[in-house]
């Protein structure tokens, strides 16, 4: 997990380290969570396919993972990136947010969220920017529970983001150090005497009264406070105003707690409908636990193109999949090339919401994003047959590349809004029609971007 306020910045040329790129073993999941100043931005919410290509969305840096979902809400951006092997897992994915600017009508401060299903554990991730400025932190609690308050999903199953079984808290959340002078702040910087800190920081001493901040964790803060700096310097503010430092960009989580036992003797006026539901959550812990442990939490001192710096958190989940199988199993049918139509099989593996708006996309493989197809086919206006076990959909020859190519095929589900099911990868054969004619790959390849 990532937040950094970039303030304006365009992105460092390497962003390996931050993202940690280079470590031998790769993360399964990315969360990201940007805070952009932007000085003439409509307060309107964005999707994915109208900031695809901001240089901080990082689709083409992180090559072996897919964006499965984000969220822009002015310059507040949440990316959630995984490996592809979780993708068909990873379901119910809803996205919202929440104004708190200028009361409630400008979104340069709030929180925009993602939660979804990961094997069948909800999981919900929140980045925030909240109130500035030292005498606000009341405010800040505030605006954190209002966005708690305002922020609904699906009724039916995790309906506020505090009924998820794992929450991140995370972002620009602006609590400051209060109390110490400078010249004692700076002193325990320099020596590397954080502890010496901690009472005094705004956010530790809110969780000693307000109990909605006593259920989140968080780690040590046993790195250099993140605000405010000299832009391409790790020197603290020298402006006029010399802002004092401060842990203002944090990463909290909270594992939702048990569920309390069923009493024996019920009174009369007791829900029995909410006697079952708390009966049938806790007996779903017991059977598939959840586990989460921070193994690092840090600064990354080495980017100074914003006043603030950035925050990792790396965490390991441990959980006991619900499901290990995909709603759906896809591949192609004997050999493809764009000289002859083409056919799909499917076949649902578990029974879910299937629709006419259903498709199967052709993907390279290497794809970041369910938009990257090459091309795609209804899964009922191009079904060519059918029985209890395997449909057939067709392809024509010419939505195939000449090139060819490694391919996936990937299984849309509409209703669900995610990729239920993908293919082993096969090859695409370049096309012998195309070659014979005298077409060179550089001209296929021109026509097939034209196309």
């Amino acid at each position: 997990m990532v937040t950094w306020n970039v303030a304006t910045a365009d992105p460092p040329d390497d962003i390996s380290s931050l993202l940690h790129l280079d470590f031998p073993k790769t993360p399964d999941l990315y969360v990201i969570g940007w805070v952009i100043s932007l000085a003439s931005i409509v307060p309107l919410r964005f999707h994915t396919s109208e900031f695809a290509f901001s240089s901080w969305s990082f689709f083409r840096i992180l090559k072996s993972l897919k964006i499965v979902s984000s969220i822009r809400m002015q310059g507040l951006l949440l990316l959630f990136f995984s490996k592809l092997a979780h993708v068909p897992f990873i379901r119910d994915i809803q996205d919202t947010y929440s104004r708190t600017g200028i009361s409630g009508y400008w979104g340069n401060k709030g929180g925009v969220s993602i939660r979804l299903s990961f094997y069948g554990h909800m999981l919900c991730f929140l980045n925030c920017h909240l109130a500035a400025h030292m005498q606000y932190a009341s405010q800040r609690v505030d605006e954190f529970e209002y966005i708690l308050d305002t922020q609904t999903f699906d009724p039916k199953k995790t309906p506020h983001i505090l009924d998820h079984k794992l929450v991140f808290w995370f972002g620009d959340l602006n609590f400051r150090i209060q109390d110490h002078g400078m010249h004692f702040l700076r002193n325990c910087i320099t020596s590397h005497k954080f502890n010496l800190l901690w009472s005094k920081d705004q956010l530790t001493m809110m969780k000693k009264t307000e109990a909605l901040l006593q259920e989140f964790d968080e780690g040590p803060l046993d790195f250099q406070p993140t605000y405010k700096f000299n832009r391409f310097s790790d020197c603290y503010d020298s402006s006029g105003k010399m802002r004092k430092p401060a842990w203002t960009d944090r990463i909290l989580w909270r594992v939702k707690p048990k569920e309390p036992p069923p009493e024996e003797e019920k009174d009369e006026d007791r829900d029995s409908g909410l006697d079952e539901k708390n009966t049938k959550n806790q007996q779903e812990e017991e059977e598939f636990p959840l586990k989460l442990k921070q193994d690092s939490y840090t600064s990354n001192m080495e980017y100074g193109v914003s006043d603030h710096k950035p925050v990792i958190g790396i965490f390991t989940l441990e959980l006991r999949k619900m499901y290990e199988t995909p709603l759906v199993r896809v591949c192609a049918e004997g050999e493809w090339s764009a000289d002859f139509d083409a056919m799909v099989i499917y076949s649902p593996l578990q029974p879910f919401p299937s629709s006419a708006w259903d498709w199967i996309g052709l993907y390279k493989v290497g794809f970041r994003s369910v938009s990257d197809y090459i091309t795609y086919t209804w899964v009922k206006d191009d079904e060519v047959s059918f029985n209890d076990e395997l449909t057939q959909v067709y392809v024509s020859k010419d939505e195939i590349p000449a090139l060819g190519g490694e391919c996936v095929l990937c299984y849309y589900c509409s209703t669900l809004q995610c990729i239920v099911g993908i293919s082993s990868p096969f090859k695409v054969h370049e096309s012998k029609v195309a070659v014979e004619e005298g077409l060179a790959p550089e001209n296929i390849d021109g026509l097939e971007k034209a196309s």
